[in-house]
């Protein structure tokens, strides 16, 4: 969005500066546009805003098209600005806005063109799902107007504030979901039904006492079909791909508790002030879905001859 936009037909000192050339807002939301004036001389008798003329100096003040009943709002001040406010925005909104002046001098009359270009747009949750995730994005038909703030609920509690429209779901749940800009919300969707890999940390943070014990514990899921081969614990950048933590400085004090299936503890004793780290959960699964090999034993040599073919092919 441009901070300053000139519109320049000019003739001899009459213009019409928009603040902005095009915004991009939400249905139901509030809009405000803005511009500035200049003419040579003599007195301005009226200032209006329009989208519709239907014929040389046939122009719809905004504020007597039925269209904008109730919902228009002109503030002027005395450095020759001009602010127009719709409220209760619609997406039959969308349209050039221009704004014209006359004075009390002949042929004093200017209109800034080409205008305010205003699109109005609805929030809908569009909904992609891969075979470890589902990514769901708070999506417009334009670019939404200043940078704004996606937050997104589920079952009505925040789970994310943040500049990105996107939120991704790790988990099986048949939660409802949906985002909002600036108090508008967007459709409610459910991703019911999925499972995917993840894994939940019964505590975020830990705080205790040297020399005692700890036990870091997790829940993990992962698609049907799927079975758990290896549970690793390890400290954030120091992956170690034996099940264990890094064996320095942690001999003889870690242990893995839990069913290995769909929960795991770590417990680490004797605990030293080095100890203080990140630590994170990975496990690795193999799924039996790949055709294996068939034995066909015969004593008929074309039958063996085939089965040589088969499993070459």
């Amino acid at each position: 969005m441009s901070n300053c936009v000139s519109v320049v037909l000019s003739q001899k000192g009459w213009s019409v500066t928009y603040t902005t050339q095009s915004i991009c807002t939400l249905k139901g939301s509030t809009v405000e546009m803005s511009c500035s004036y200049t003419y040579p001389s003599g007195t301005v008798t009226t200032t209006f805003w329009f989208t519709k003329k239907y014929a040389v100096e046939n122009y719809v003040n905004l504020r007597n098209d039925s269209n904008y009943k109730g919902r228009v709002t002109y503030r002027s001040d005395k450095m020759n600005g001009h602010n127009l406010t719709i409220t209760d925005l619609r997406e039959s909104d969308s349209a050039m806005y221009k704004f014209r002046f006359i004075t009390d001098q002949t042929g004093g009359k200017y209109t800034g063109d080409p205008g305010v270009t205003l699109s109005v747009t609805d929030l809908q949750v569009k909904v992609t799902t891969t075979w470890w995730s589902t990514t769901l994005t708070c999506s417009t038909t334009c670019t939404l107007t200043g940078n704004p703030t996606y937050t997104w609920y589920r079952n009505s509690k925040i789970v994310q504030d943040d500049s990105s429209p996107s939120y991704t779901v790790y988990f099986k749940t048949e939660d409802s979901f949906y985002c909002a800009v600036k108090g508008i919300n967007s459709n409610a969707v459910s991703v019911e039904g999925h499972s995917y890999f993840h894994v939940t940390y019964t505590h975020q943070r830990i705080c205790t006492l040297k020399r005692s014990s700890v036990d870091i514990s997790c829940s993990y899921t992962y698609p049907s079909g799927h079975t758990v081969s290896e549970t690793i614990w390890y400290t954030k950048g120091k992956l170690n791909e034996v099940p264990q933590i890094l064996s320095l400085g942690y001999g003889g004090r870690v242990e893995y508790l839990g069913n290995m299936q769909s929960d795991s503890i770590l417990r680490i004793t004797d605990l030293r002030e080095e100890d203080s780290a990140e630590y994170k959960f990975r496990f690795t699964t193999w799924e039996p879905t790949f055709p294996g090999t068939t034995l066909t034993v015969t004593d008929n040599t074309a039958g063996h001859i085939l089965s040589i073919l088969q499993t070459i092919t």
